[in-house]
């Protein structure tokens, strides 16, 4: 018995040697589950995150334009904003967002904290103000208990508004994917084509950008590094943070996890498959021609990067009364 234990030991050390090994050696390096520090916080960020009374309409939440049923975004083009609205840009994943550089396609936003409180004010997206989304949770008192709850008193302002909303879009990430088996050692988690997919996105350049845990996110860089990119979208990237004519179409580098989930693609969503993209990013950013098979086998690793999905309980809002501030939808 001894023996057995001493071999069983052995094993498990190595295929833990194994799992490091592979992770160290490549440019992309599994998800973790999330730790969540303060669950109180978190609970009342989820509700935030789902009521749409935060909108000037009390139609539009966060999870409109950031579906978790839909891999963390609308699936359509440019979101809808309100009085149907046409926003400017495609919606980024909310999965996996708490590893990005910054937020927003701009990078604006420091953080989710900072992200969260923008479409709440944007006329063209909630249309409402911090004051009113404010007096809206301040005149219900079951809202005002969670508060209580998560910050120790019942003040309800922008601030932990926002900050609960970001605990609760940190806790959205997907770990557990086929790719990250992969890399943590099972070498059956992938077939042929999709490591030769894997292979050909390094060995071609595409991990230069799309690397590390999320798969990109951690950088900005050139949309249309060899070729321009034709679109009807105004969107200028980081130029209309900085104001500097070199950063003119230079967007966040989006995560691929979840990948094909997210459609349709790139800022203006003008890629409405995984096929489509992969031939124009070859085209424009790495000035290669992929063939239908080396397009087939990148696609089909990209594929591999879906993890588990946020497993959400949908929560119970607390009603509005007689001094809650009513929606203006039309």
């Amino acid at each position: 018995m001894k023996i057995r234990a001493v071999v069983a030991s052995l094993l498990s050390i190595g295929a833990l040697v194994t799992s490091i090994n592979v992770s160290a050696n490549e440019p992309i390096q599994p998800i973790k589950a999330a730790k969540v520090a303060n669950a109180d916080v978190v609970e009342l960020g989820k509700m935030l995150f789902f009521d749409p009374r935060l909108s000037k309409s009390g139609f539009i939440s966060c999870n409109s334009c950031h579906n978790l049923s839909m891999g963390g975004t609308d699936n359509i083009p440019t979101s809808i904003g309100h009085k149907w609205q046409q926003g400017p840009i495609n919606a980024p994943t909310v999965l996996n967002a708490s590893m990005n550089l910054a937020q927003f396609w701009d990078g604006r936003a420091k953080d989710l904290k900072e992200q969260a409180g923008g479409p709440i004010a944007n006329p063209g997206e909630m249309a409402s103000t911090h004051k009113v989304a404010v007096e809206v949770l301040q005149s219900i008192p079951q809202y005002r208990a969670h508060f209580a709850k998560a910050f120790g008193s019942d003040q309800v302002d922008i601030d932990r508004v926002t900050t609960a909303i970001a605990a609760f879009e940190e806790t959205l990430v997907t770990p557990g994917s086929r790719f990250d088996k992969w890399l943590e050692g099972d070498k059956k988690a992938l077939n042929a084509q999709e490591v030769e997919g894997y292979e050909l996105f390094k060995s071609s350049g595409c991990a230069g950008c799309h690397n590390g845990p999320a798969v990109g996110g951690a950088l900005y860089q050139k949309f249309g590094v060899h070729h321009p990119y034709k679109t009807a979208s105004k969107a200028e990237g980081r130029k209309g943070v900085t104001g500097k004519d070199t950063d003119l179409n230079v967007f966040k580098v989006p995560t691929l996890r979840n990948i094909e989930l997210t459609y349709p693609y790139f800022h203006d969503g003008a890629a409405a498959t995984l096929e489509d993209a992969v031939k124009t990013m070859g085209k424009i950013q790495l000035d290669r021609d992929f063939n239908k098979k080396e397009i087939d086998s990148i696609v089909a690793f990209l594929k591999t990067l879906t993890g588990d999905q946020p497993d959400i309980k949908l929560p119970v809002l607390p009603p509005s009364n007689n001094n809650t501030p009513r929606p203006v939808p039309f």
